[in-house]
C-alpha cells in the first residue's frame, strides 16, 4: 500500500526585510537589495576559469572581479547584469585566447578557440554599447533654437549637395560657421532673390513736398536730386 506523501509547504518570500534593504553592497551590484548584491556577486565569480589556479591565485581572481564590478559602478539591477555579463565574457573570451597560444594546441584547436574569442569580443562591445546607451552615453542631439531669415529669402534646413554649394561666379558658399544662428548636424542657408531691373529705363520724375523733385532712374544707376532756386 502506498503511503500518500504530505503536501508541500508554501514558501513565503519576504521582498522588503528592512534588513536586506540596506544597500550595504550596492557598489557592486546596484541595488538595495543585499540579496541580489550577494546573488550577482556569486554569479560572476562562478563564471571564471579557476581549475588551474592555486588557492592564492583563485583568491586574486575573486577579489579583482569584485573589484572590477565596483569599478564599473553599476546604478541598478540592469546595470548590475550588464556588468556582470562584460566581465563573464571578458574572461571567457581571454581564456580562448589563451587556449589558441598554447603551444601543443592543434591548428584546428586554435581556430575553433581564436573562433570563440571573436564572438565572445564581439558580445562583449555589443554589451559595452548597450551600457552606455542606458547610462545616456553616446547620444548626440541637436537644437536648433533661432533661424534667422532676411526679407525676400528663404530657410533651407537639410543636406546641402557640393553643387548646390557653388556661388555663380565659382566660389563656394559662405560656410555654416559664418552664420551665427545655424548650428548643428543640419546646414541652414540663405537664398536671396535676384535683383529687380526697371522694366523702363526712361527716368521718372516723382513730385514730393518742398517744390522738390526726385528723379527715379535705372534701378542700378545712381539718384539724381534736383531742386529749384
Amino acid at each position: 500500500m502506498k503511503s500518500k506523501k504530505a503536501p508541500a509547504k508554501a514558501k513565503t518570500l519576504v521582498v522588503d526585510d528592512p534588513q536586506e534593504l540596506q544597500g550595504r553592497l550596492k557598489s557592486i551590484g546596484g541595488s538595495k537589495s543585499d540579496a541580489w548584491n550577494n546573488v550577482l556577486a556569486n554569479q560572476t565569480i562562478d563564471s571564471i576559469w579557476l581549475k588551474n589556479s592555486d588557492e592564492e591565485g583563485r583568491n586574486r581572481q575573486l577579489n579583482a572581479t569584485v573589484a572590477a564590478l565596483i569599478g564599473i559602478g553599476p546604478q541598478d539591477e540592469l546595470e548590475s547584469m550588464l556588468a556582470a555579463q562584460l566581465i563573464a565574457s571578458h574572461n571567457a573570451g581571454m581564456e580562448c585566447y589563451r587556449r589558441a597560444m598554447i603551444n601543443e594546441q592543434t591548428f584546428e584547436g586554435r581556430r575553433e578557440n581564436l573562433a570563440q574569442a571573436n564572438k565572445l569580443s564581439r558580445t562583449h562591445a555589443i554589451l559595452l554599447e548597450a551600457l552606455n546607451r542606458h547610462r545616456g552615453k553616446g547620444q548626440q542631439r541637436v537644437t536648433v533654437e533661432h533661424v534667422t531669415v532676411n526679407a525676400g529669402g528663404q530657410a533651407m534646413v537639410g543636406v546641402v549637395s557640393p553643387s548646390a554649394s557653388q556661388a555663380p561666379g565659382g566660389g563656394g558658399a559662405s560656410k555654416s560657421e559664418d552664420q551665427p544662428h545655424a548650428k548643428g548636424a543640419a546646414q541652414i542657408g540663405h537664398a536671396s532673390e535676384p535683383a529687380l531691373w526697371s522694366a523702363n529705363a526712361v527716368q521718372e520724375s516723382l513730385q514730393v513736398a518742398g517744390d522738390a523733385e526726385w528723379a527715379v532712374p535705372h534701378a542700378r544707376g545712381k539718384i539724381a536730386r534736383s531742386a529749384e532756386g
